[in-house]
């Protein structure tokens, strides 16, 4: 019997639907395998529909198509490694979320998920049906067992592999990224190690889909937890892990471990990445922006840069009387950092145009947010157009605490059609933006250096929709208000408990109050990253129309 075991673990981005193009990068995959000698080449779950499928997968004619492209994909596996690859199944009526193995021309196992997650962004539970733990699967001289995802986060699907004969645990996923992920990931995957004493291949997908980021950072385990293999995050990679059979077992030898970037970094890249992902699978190649001379439209059009290059960034500046001097130089100084056409639209005849036309029905009122709004909604109005002609994706600039107390212009500031920062709180925006100055990577298509002005960073932040105007007119300061908010959203705290940290009660029940209010808003937002485990959309769903209010 061999006493060596060549796995080569694929790490790659599949996109939703794209079933002939999914199964063309897992051939080319194989055949990479098969020129490196390796016996196996494992691709993360639901690879060949990518992931999340969403209710798409309960379209019958969706799902036979992809177990018909698995079925043709295992006819050429012949000669050479086999294959482990995620898809759906259907049997007797019942569908579930599978991991094929194909070997010698055929399908000679599916492995069915028993864990389907629920929570979160999750919805498994809805979509498949859970199935059986399956037992090992041997490829040549070893037996296999392959917990797929949540599967892996719970003791008694490897329990029972390892029980029945399993050697190696190989594990792929549908890990979408949320900040200090690995960390947890890693706590799960050292559990079920401990537990069987088997070492453990953890494969993740890689990549953007919608609002979700896969991030990759894959690895190799053996018994005790010793990490000796660790892939890139946020990048395509494949790479061959040998085992070697011991007196106490397999073990894989050590390899490639990449560096994993710290907390900032991590939301940086997701944020570009979601980005690049989303206009790449949606078609674009070139965005455009509202720029103001503000932080949030600073740090927008720098991940743009980022994802896309300069040359396919697009800055519209789109002034009024109530534009100060500073913001127009402040705008005009960071597009020529980055290097982006800044272009300059007033609106004042537009705004004057359409107050004229409504002044017969608003005589004898007094001013006040609703000629505010006139002024953001003519700007999205113009910068729609823009995007229309010359097929440029409007990007918003609404950050996550605006983006919850309904600080925002519905039709206006929010129109667009993808919003990098929207899972971003403004004090975040902030550190963020001293980080990018201080930091610049490979993956970075911008200019390294202070690419945003230290002016945008530390003056008061402002809408400029009348004269003198600050945020804080309307908000409370955005330490308090983003403290509020994280109690309130990402813990689900209590008014009695957030008094009780020292917030003002009147604050808190005024913050809840705008939060629930605004929840309308949110439903007609653009998608932007998930980069915390309480985003906006799948990870918060609340009614739009909700009386019950929290009281101190």
């Amino acid at each position: 019997m061999s006493d060596r075991f060549r796995l080569s673990i694929a790490q790659l981005n599949a996109t939703v639907g794209d079933l002939d193009g999914n199964a063309q990068k897992a051939r080319a995959a194989w055949q990479a395998a098969r020129k490196a000698g390796a016996d196996m080449v494992a691709l993360p779950e639901m690879f060949i529909t990518g992931y999340q499928t969403q209710d798409l997968v309960l379209k019958p004619a969706f799902t036979r198509d992809a177990m018909t492209v698995i079925e043709s994909l295992a006819e050429t596996v012949v000669d050479g490694p086999a294959m482990g690859i995620g898809g759906p199944w259907v049997d007797g009526g019942r569908l579930y979320n599978a991991w094929y193995i194909l070997q010698d021309g055929k399908i000679a196992a599916r492995i069915l998920k028993h864990h389907l997650p629920y929570k979160q962004l999750f919805d498994e539970l809805r979509l498949f049906d859970p199935g059986p733990i399956s037992g090992p699967y041997r490829i040549g001289p070893t037996r296999i067992g392959s917990p797929i995802c949540e599967d892996g986060w719970y003791p008694d699907v490897a329990e029972t592999l390892a029980e029945t004969g399993a050697e190696i645990l190989i594990v792929p996923n549908g890990s979408p990224y949320h900040r200090n992920k690995l960390d947890l990931r890693m706590g799960h995957m050292v559990g079920r190690v401990i537990e069987t004493g088997l070492p453990l291949v953890y494969l993740n997908l890689v990549g953007g889909q919608d609002d979700q980021i896969y991030d990759g950072a894959s690895f190799v385990l053996n018994p005790g937890g010793e990490k000796v293999v660790q892939l890139p995050a946020f990048a395509e990679a494949q790479v061959t892990v040998d085992f070697t059979r011991t007196a106490d077992g397999w073990r894989a030898q050590p390899g490639d471990m990449a560096p994993q970037p710290e907390e900032w970094e991590q939301d940086y890249q997701a944020m570009m990445l979601g980005l690049r992902e989303y206009l790449r699978k949606s078609g674009f190649k070139r965005v455009l922006l509202g720029m103001s001379g503000g932080i949030d439209s600073a740090l927008v059009a720098t991940i743009a840069v980022d994802a896309v290059g300069p040359e396919n960034v697009r800055c519209v500046m789109l002034p009024s009387e109530y534009t100060s001097p500073t913001s127009l130089e402040d705008a005009a100084d960071c597009a020529g950092r980055l290097g982006v056409r800044l272009d300059t639209v007033a609106i004042e005849s537009a705004r004057d145009a359409v107050n004229g036309a409504l002044a017969h029905l608003m005589a004898g009122t007094t001013p006040d947010i609703t000629e505010e709004n006139i002024q953001s909604r003519l700007r999205g109005v113009m910068l729609m157009a823009l995007s229309n002609k010359f097929g440029e994706m409007l990007l918003t600039t609404g950050n996550k605490s605006e983006v919850a107390v309904g600080y925002a212009t519905i039709y206006g500031d929010m129109a667009g059609g993808y919003n990098p920062i929207k899972d971003l709180y403004k004090t975040r925006v902030f550190e963020t933006c001293r980080w990018r100055n201080a930091n610049h990577r490979g993956w970075m298509m911008g200019p390294a250096g202070e690419v945003i002005p230290q002016r945008i960073i530390t003056k008061p932040p402002s809408a400029e929709l009348r004269p003198d105007q600050t945020d804080q007119d309307s908000l409370p300061p955005y330490e308090v208000l983003d403290g509020i908010l994280e109690g309130l959203i990402e813990k689900d705290l209590s008014l009695r408990e957030l008094v009780d940290q020292g917030f003002e009660a009147d604050t808190v029940d005024r913050v809840q109050r705008l939060l629930f209010t605004s929840e309308w808003k949110r439903y007609q937002a653009a998608p932007g990253p998930r980069i915390s485990t309480k985003a906006f959309w799948l990870d918060r769903r609340y009614p739009l129309v909700n009386r019950w209010r929290d009281t101190v």
